[in-house]
C-alpha cells in the first residue's frame, strides 16, 4: 500500500513541479516574445485616450516587478496637462507600471490593463482663474455602449500609489492643497463612463490653504472612500467617506460636478460627539506642541457645508456654513492646578455666495471659568461694510491665572483685566449711524514678558471708555485715560479723548520714548524684524471743523516728534519706506520737517519743509495732505516704485506686469527737486533740477533740467495713473546738439520712434511733444500716442541704411548711398500708430532728394521721394517706397495706399492688423535717361 501512495505523491509532485517550471518559464519567456506587441498596443491606447503630451525614458515588461502581475513599466514617466496647461507637468514619476491581463494577450483583439502602479512621483493639478483645469487628458466614451476599436482598455482591479507628492492649486477658488507621502490603494473601471472608485488612502503630511490662510498644516490623514464617477458629465459622488485627520473622525459626503466653465458643489463634512482633544490634533502645527503638554477634555460637534455653483465668469459662488459646539470643556496646561473649565460654545457662521457683505456670524454663547474669574459673551454680526451688531461681553480675568491655565507659549502675562461691553445697532458711516454702545475696558498692573527679549513691558495701565446713547456719530464719545507703560526704564503715557465724530473734538497728550524694535521683539516671531525709534512730547487739542475752515488760532497743537529707522509699508508702494532719521515739530495745523533722511530700496532722499492739514488728514478719510519740500537725492531707482500687479497665469504665456507708478490722490505737494542720478530701466539721468507738483493723483514736472546722453535737456511732463496697470502721460522735451547714435542705443522710446537712427552717426537736436498711455511695464502703448515736433539735423552720416541704399541701387545713382546730411529740419506728427513725415529737402553730391510720407510703429513704410538731378534739381525721379524698413519695396510714381491706422480703444488689443505683402515682379532699373520732369 505504501508504494502506490508514494508513486501517487511523486507523480503529483512531478506535475506540480513541471507546472511550476512551465509557469516560471512562461513568466520569463512571455516578456521576451511579446514586448514590442504589448508596448505598441499600450502606446496606441495612450494616443487614442490621452490628449496630453506623454513621454518616458524606456520600457520594461516583466512578471517580477509587481509579482505576480505581468506589468509594463515606463521609467521616468511624464504626462503633461490639457490646454491651457499643455506645457506644465500633470503627472511625473520615477516609474509607472500597467498591470496587463495575461489572458487578453492570447484571447481577444485588445490588451486589457487591470492594474496601475505609480511610485515616487508628483501629481500636479492646476486650475486657472477661469476655472480651466489641466487634468482633462482622458478621453472617455460618449456612452457605455459605445463601440471600442482601441487596442487596449482600462478596467482597474488595483490602483496602487506609493510615496507620491500631490499638489492641487486652484486659482479660481483660491484653494491650495498639498500632500506628501501619499499612499493610495483603490480600484475602478476607468473604461466605463460611470464607475465606482473604492479606495484607501494615507497621507503623512496634508496642507489645506484657502485664500492664503492655512487651515490644515502637515496633518496625517487616513481615509476609506467610495466615490461614484461619471466621466460623461464629469461628476463625482462621494457616497461613503470616513476620514481621520490626525485623531479627529470626520464623515464626508457630497457631490462635485465639473461644468464647462466652473463647478457645482454640494459638500457636507461632519464630526459628531467627538472628543475636544481630537479636534485640537487637527489644528495647525503650533497647537500640536501645546497639546502634548495640555490636558484637554470635553465634547464637540462640527458641521461644515459648501453648496452651490462656482462660475468665475458669471461671478457665481457657493454658500458656506460652519457650526461648532463645545460642551463641558476643560483645559489645564502642564498639570496646572488652575484650569479653564466649564467651557461652553455655540458658534455659527454663514457666508452666502462667498460674499463678506452677506456674512452672518452668531456666537449665542461663549463661556469659561478660571477659578473665580470668568469670561461670558454673546455676539451677533451681519454684513461687513455696514455691519449690524448685537454684542454683550462681560469678563474679569487674572491674566496670570489664565496664562497658567491655558499655557500661552513663549509669553508671560500678568494683570487684572475687566470688560463690560454692550453694543447694539448698525454702523453706517454715510448716514452717521453708530451702534448704541456702553463699554468699559480696564487693565491694571499689566506685565508682558516674552522669550524673544530679556526684559518685560511693565506697569501697563489702561482705562478705556466708549459711550453712544442715541446711535448717532455725533454722540459717540471715546476716552483713554490713562494709557501708560514702562519699558527699559523709560516711561510712556498717553491721554486722549474724542467726541462728536461728525466734527471730531480731540484732546491728545503723549509723552515718552518708544524703541519700536525692542518692543516688537517682545511679541516677535522668528524670521520677522521691525526696527524704529520714536520720542515724542505732543499736546494736540482742537476741533476738526476749525482745521477744515482755516481757523488755526482755535487749534492748540504743539510739540515735537523724533523718528529714527522707522519702516513704513504703504498700499501704494511695493517696498518699505524707511525713515533713517527725522525731526518734526508741530504748530497749529503744520508739521515741520528738519533734516528728514529717508531711503526706499536703493533710493535716498533728504527733505526739509512742512506739511499742513495734518490733524484733519489723520481724522478723516477724504482730506488732502498738503506740503512744500526741498528734496535732494544722490540716487533714485524709479523701477523700485512700480506697483506689482496681479500676475497672469502661467498658462496665459507666463506674462507678468510690474504695474505703473501710482500717485496717491490724497496728497497736494510742491517739491523743489535736486537729484544727482536717476535710473529707470536702462535710462540714466544726471543732475536733475526742477519743480515737482503732486496733486489729485497727478505728477507734474515744470522747468526741469537734466543731463542725458551727454547733453543738457529741458523737460516738462504730466503723469497720472488710471489703473494699477495703465497710466497717462503728456511729455515735452527739448535737447540741443546730442549724439544720435547714443540716443538710439540708450533711450528706448527714441529707438521706437526714430528707428532709422540705428544707421545714423552725428549731431542732432530735438524739440518734441508726445502724449499717450503707458502699460503695466511703463512701456508706451503705441496706438495711443499723439503729438509731434522737429528733429533738426546738424551733421549726420547715414551708413548702411537699407532704405536709402536700396533706392540708390534701383536708380543707379550714388545719391542716397551712405549720404552725409546736414542742416535739415524734419517735422513729424504722431497719431493712431502712424508717424507722418512732412516734406523736407536736402542736398547730397549734387543731387536734391525730397522726402515725405508716413511710417508705422511696426516698421511699415509709405514714403514718397523725388531725387532731383544735377545741376538744379529741375529734372527729378518720382519714387514710392512701401513694404517695411527691413524689406523696402521701391517703385516709380507718386500714388500709394495709405498705411492702416490703429485707433486706440481702451481694453482692446490695440495692435495693427497684419497686412499680407503680395509679391511683385522685379522692378526695372530706373536710370537718369528714363527720368521725367516733375
Amino acid at each position: 500500500m505504501k508504494k502506490p501512495i508514494q508513486k501517487t505523491v511523486v507523480k503529483i509532485l512531478k506535475i506540480v513541479g513541471i507546472t511550476f517550471i512551465g509557469v516560471l518559464f512562461l513568466m520569463f519567456i512571455l516578456p521576451v516574445i511579446f514586448p514590442d506587441a504589448i508596448t505598441n498596443k499600450v502606446k496606441a491606447y495612450a494616443n487614442e485616450k490621452l490628449n496630453g503630451e506623454l513621454s518616458f525614458k524606456e520600457t520594461n515588461l516583466s512578471f517580477f516587478t509587481h509579482f505576480p502581475s505581468l506589468t509594463l513599466t515606463l521609467d521616468d514617466f511624464l504626462l503633461k496637462g490639457s490646454q491651457p496647461f499643455e506645457k506644465d507637468t500633470l503627472v511625473a514619476a520615477k516609474e509607472i507600471a500597467f498591470g496587463i491581463n495575461v489572458k487578453s494577450i492570447f484571447f481577444g483583439d485588445k490588451i486589457k490593463i487591470d492594474k496601475i502602479y505609480l511610485s515616487e512621483g508628483l501629481i500636479n493639478v492646476k486650475v486657472n482663474k477661469k476655472g480651466q483645469p489641466n487634468y482633462n487628458v482622458y478621453i472617455s466614451e460618449s456612452n457605455e455602449t459605445a463601440s471600442d476599436t482601441s487596442s487596449a482598455s482600462i478596467q482597474l482591479e488595483r490602483i496602487d500609489i506609493k510615496k507620491v507628492r500631490l499638489l492641487y492649486d486652484d486659482k479660481s477658488t483660491n484653494i491650495l492643497i498639498k500632500a506628501k507621502e501619499l499612499n493610495y490603494l483603490g480600484k475602478g473601471d476607468l473604461h466605463a463612463s460611470i464607475f465606482d472608485l473604492k479606495t484607501k488612502a494615507q497621507i503623512q503630511g496634508f496642507d489645506f490653504t484657502f485664500d492664503n490662510e492655512d487651515y490644515l498644516k502637515n496633518k496625517t490623514v487616513n481615509a476609506e472612500l467610495v466615490t461614484k464617477i461619471n466621466t460623461n458629465s464629469l461628476s463625482l459622488l462621494f457616497q461613503e467617506n470616513n476620514l481621520k485627520i490626525n485623531k479627529l473622525p470626520v464623515d464626508f459626503k457630497g457631490k462635485f460636478d465639473f461644468l464647462k466653465n466652473g463647478y457645482n458643489l454640494d459638500f457636507t463634512v461632519k464630526s459628531e460627539n467627538s472628543q475636544l482633544n481630537d479636534f485640537f490634533t487637527a489644528l495647525p502645527p503650533q497647537f500640536v506642541t501645546w497639546l502634548s503638554k495640555t490636558s484637554v477634555k470635553g465634547k464637540t460637534d462640527l458641521l461644515f457645508t459648501l453648496k452651490g455653483k462656482y462660475i468665475a465668469e458669471e461671478n457665481r459662488k457657493p454658500n458656506i456654513h460652519f457650526n461648532m459646539k463645545i460642551r463641558e470643556g476643560y483645559i489645564a496646561y502642564n498639570k496646572s492646578p488652575i484650569a479653564a473649565d466649564n467651557i461652553f460654545l455655540n458658534f455659527d457662521t454663514k457666508l452666502p455666495s462667498l460674499d463678506t457683505e452677506q456674512l452672518e456670524l452668531k456666537i449665542d454663547s461663549i463661556y469659561f471659568d478660571v477659578g473665580k474669574d470668568f469670561f461670558n459673551g454673546n455676539v451677533k454680526w451681519k454684513g461687513m461694510t455696514n455691519p449690524e451688531i448685537d454684542a454683550r461681553v462681560r469678563s474679569r480675568l487674572d491674566l496670570a491665572k489664565l496664562d497658567q491655565a491655558i499655557g500661552i507659549e513663549n509669553m508671560t502675562l500678568k494683570g487684572i483685566f475687566s470688560a463690560d461691553i454692550v453694543s447694539k445697532g448698525k454702523y453706517i458711516k454715510e448716514k452717521n449711524q453708530f451702534p448704541v454702545t456702553k463699554g468699559d475696558l480696564e487693565l491694571k498692573n499689566g506685565f508682558i514678558h516674552s522669550t524673544y527679549y530679556p526684559n518685560p513691558i511693565t506697569s501697563i495701565n489702561c482705562k478705556a471708555k466708549a459711550t453712544n446713547q442715541t446711535g448717532q456719530m455725533k454722540d459717540l464719545y471715546i476716552q483713554l485715560d490713562p494709557a501708560s507703560f514702562s519699558f527699559e526704564n523709560k516711561p510712556f503715557s498717553l491721554i486722549a479723548s474724542f467726541n462728536n465724530f461728525e466734527d471730531i473734538n480731540y484732546d491728545i497728550k503723549a509723552n515718552g520714548e518708544l524703541d519700536i524694535e525692542r518692543i516688537y521683539k517682545v511679541f516677535s516671531q522668528k524670521g520677522l524684524n521691525v526696527t524704529g525709534y520714536a520720542k515724542m512730547d505732543l499736546a494736540l487739542k482742537g476741533k476738526q471743523s476749525d482745521a477744515t475752515n482755516g481757523r488755526y488760532s482755535n487749534l492748540q497743537n504743539s510739540g515735537s516728534l523724533v523718528l529714527k529707522k522707522i519702516k513704513i509699508n504703504s498700499e501704494f508702494l511695493p517696498l518699505p519706506f524707511v525713515i533713517e532719521e527725522g525731526d518734526f515739530s508741530f504748530y497749529q495745523d503744520k508739521m515741520n520737517f528738519t533734516n528728514f533722511m529717508a531711503t526706499y530700496g536703493k533710493s535716498d532722499f533728504k527733505m526739509n519743509g512742512y506739511i499742513e492739514n495734518v490733524i484733519n488728514f489723520a481724522l478723516s478719510e477724504n482730506q488732502v495732505l498738503k506740503g512744500s519740500f526741498k528734496v535732494e537725492s544722490d540716487f533714485i531707482q524709479v523701477t523700485e516704485f512700480l506697483t506689482i500687479s496681479a500676475e497672469k497665469d502661467n498658462e496665459e504665456q507666463s506674462v507678468s506686469e510690474f504695474g505703473v507708478v501710482v500717485i496717491p490722490s490724497q496728497f497736494d505737494f510742491k517739491l523743489n527737486a535736486n537729484a544727482k542720478k536717476i535710473n529707470f530701466d536702462e535710462l540714466n539721468i544726471e543732475n536733475l533740477t526742477g519743480n515737482v507738483k503732486v496733486n489729485q493723483g497727478k505728477l507734474a514736472l515744470q522747468n526741469t533740467l537734466f543731463s542725458l546722453i551727454g547733453t543738457r535737456v529741458a523737460m516738462d511732463a504730466v503723469y497720472f495713473h488710471e489703473t494699477p496697470t495703465r497710466a497717462n502721460f503728456d511729455y515735452k522735451i527739448k535737447a540741443t546738439d546730442f549724439d544720435i547714435k547714443r540716443a538710439y542705443n540708450e533711450i528706448p522710446l527714441f529707438k521706437e520712434m526714430a528707428s532709422a537712427a540705428e544707421y545714423a552717426e552725428g549731431i542732432v537736436s530735438l524739440d518734441y511733444k508726445i502724449a499717450g498711455k503707458l502699460d503695466g511695464n511703463m512701456t508706451p502703448v503705441f496706438p495711443s500716442l499723439f503729438g509731434g515736433g522737429t528733429l533738426s539735423v546738424k551733421n549726420v552720416k547715414m551708413k548702411g541704411f537699407k532704405l536709402f541704399n536700396t533706392v540708390s541701387q534701383k536708380t543707379e545713382t550714388e545719391a542716397l548711398k551712405d549720404p552725409d546730411i546736414s542742416k535739415i529740419d524734419i517735422k513729424t506728427t504722431v497719431k493712431n500708430n502712424i508717424i507722418k513725415i512732412e516734406r523736407f529737402k536736402f542736398k547730397v553730391s549734387g543731387f536734391r532728394p525730397r522726402i515725405e510720407g508716413e511710417t508705422s510703429f511696426d516698421g511699415k513704410l509709405n514714403l514718397k521721394m523725388r531725387i532731383g538731378l544735377p545741376p538744379l534739381g529741375i529734372i527729378g525721379i518720382p519714387i514710392k517706397v512701401t513694404g517695411t524698413q527691413d524689406n523696402p519695396i521701391i517703385g516709380l510714381g507718386k500714388k500709394s495706399e495709405d498705411l492702416e491706422e490703429t485707433e486706440y480703444v481702451e481694453g482692446m488689443e490695440n495692435l495693427p492688423k497684419t497686412q499680407e505683402v503680395i509679391p511683385t515682379t522685379e522692378l526695372p532699373v530706373v536710370t537718369p535717361k528714363d527720368s521725367i520732369k516733375n
